[in-house]
């Protein structure tokens, strides 16, 4: 018998949705009683006797098939619900992983805003939960370790925050929930194929950034702006999507785009400074190198008076011109409550992706404005949420 065969794999799910917080550990006992048997032991014995006993009785039952199986798991299942409480210890409560590519402000207040919701939702960690956050150091080996270390820890959900830990955490998605969060475009990501209906077990939060929204802005500051510079990292979906996007938004309203990339903070220092010689503003999109390296680059801007737009505004507060865009709060309450709803036992095919592109403000850094000798034109003077 295949453990991951299709009548087994439908058992776990539905232990899951039955189980709801349980469902790890249901999993677990029957991956277990399995493993025993197949080495010529008997399920009991490594396991508690009385779901023993129960799989004992259906691995070894010889005279029954089909529907006759699919009837006496079921019945496990049902005795399950008395059973575990128990076989299980006090310490059995469901395991949320939380990873995220690289530390800064964007990311850290998605993490952070995402754990004062799950306190708000009730949850204690060390008592009716297990939290767990780490961070890859913009490094893809340390993530993919990171995940890996989730996965042999049996995690009940995974909570990937950007777009490369969303990408890197799919690789999981077969037998864990994956909820990302901050993905700017999940399709073209290869995620999902279906925003309302998503499917490969993932769903999540979308902070598709508004670039007409952003470069629109730059013209109704700067209406003699011509050219375009764009700083990104090339391995990064999410900025490559983003790039298409304002290649279309130049094309329409005759500028000239300059795009320049780089893989570290040093690379994208030497980029940036061939863009700061060459352009009349640079937009930076949500990109986690350019985001975790963008104090240094909005210094270099400043001194050249030349205005950075961003795609979010952690970034604005990090000293970047303008955007206009999301709250970043918001969009980690949201995350917290799709993975609720899961650990609930709701199935991640029914909650569809939460798409934050609605009630958009426009921020503005003040101490940048000064620095670049710039000023807020009069019809935009109401818009406009300042920064420092």
């Amino acid at each position: 018998m295949d453990f991951q065969g299709r009548r087994e794999r439908q058992l776990v799910k539905y232990l899951r949705r039955m189980l709801a917080l349980k469902a790890r550990s249901v999993e677990c006992i029957l991956k277990s009683g399995y493993e025993n048997i197949k080495s010529g032991g008997t399920a009991d014995e490594q396991i508690c006797p009385e779901v023993g006993r129960l799989l004992d009785g259906f691995f070894f039952n010889k005279g029954g098939k089909g529907m006759k199986k699919i009837l006496t798991l079921i019945m496990i299942a049902c005795m399950m619900v008395g059973i575990l409480t128990g076989c299980q210890g006090k310490n059995d409560v469901p395991k949320v992983s939380v990873a995220q590519i690289v530390e800064h402000k964007s990311l850290n207040e998605i993490r952070d805003s995402f754990h004062e919701e799950m306190k708000a939702l009730g949850y204690k960690d060390g008592e009716n939960i297990q939290l767990e956050f780490k961070d890859a150091g913009n490094q893809r080996n340390t993530l993919n370790s990171i995940l890996s270390t989730f996965a042999g820890n049996q995690s009940d959900v995974i909570v990937a925050i950007a777009t490369p830990t969303a990408i890197a955490a799919a690789n999981y998605s077969e037998d864990i929930p994956i909820v990302f969060s901050a993905v700017s475009d999940p399709i073209q990501s290869g995620l999902i194929d279906d925003l309302q209906h998503p499917n490969k077990n993932i769903t999540g939060t979308s902070d598709e950034i508004q670039v007409d929204k952003i470069l629109s802005l730059a013209l109704e500051m700067d209406p003699n702006m011509k050219k375009l510079g764009f700083i990104y990292n090339s391995g990064e979906a999410n900025s490559v999507s983003n790039l298409e996007k304002a290649k279309v938004f130049c094309k329409e309203h005759n500028l000239t785009l300059i795009e320049a990339s780089g893989t570290n903070i040093s690379e994208m220092q030497s980029a940036f400074s061939v863009l700061l010689n060459k352009c009349d503003a640079i937009f930076a999109p949500n990109d986690n190198t350019v985001a975790s390296s963008i104090s240094a680059l909005v210094e270099l801007a400043n001194k050249k008076k030349v205005p950075v737009y961003a795609g979010a505004d952690s970034m604005v507060s990090d000293g970047c011109f303008a955007t206009v865009g999301i709250n970043y709060t918001e969009l980690g309450k949201e995350t917290a409550r799709m993975v609720n709803q899961i650990l609930k036992g709701k199935d991640v095919s029914e909650i569809p992706v939460k798409v934050f592109k609605d009630d958009l403000n426009i921020y503005v850094n003040e101490d940048t404005l000064q620095a670049i000798g710039r000023t807020i034109p009069k019809q935009l003077k109401e818009q406009v949420v300042m920064m420092k």
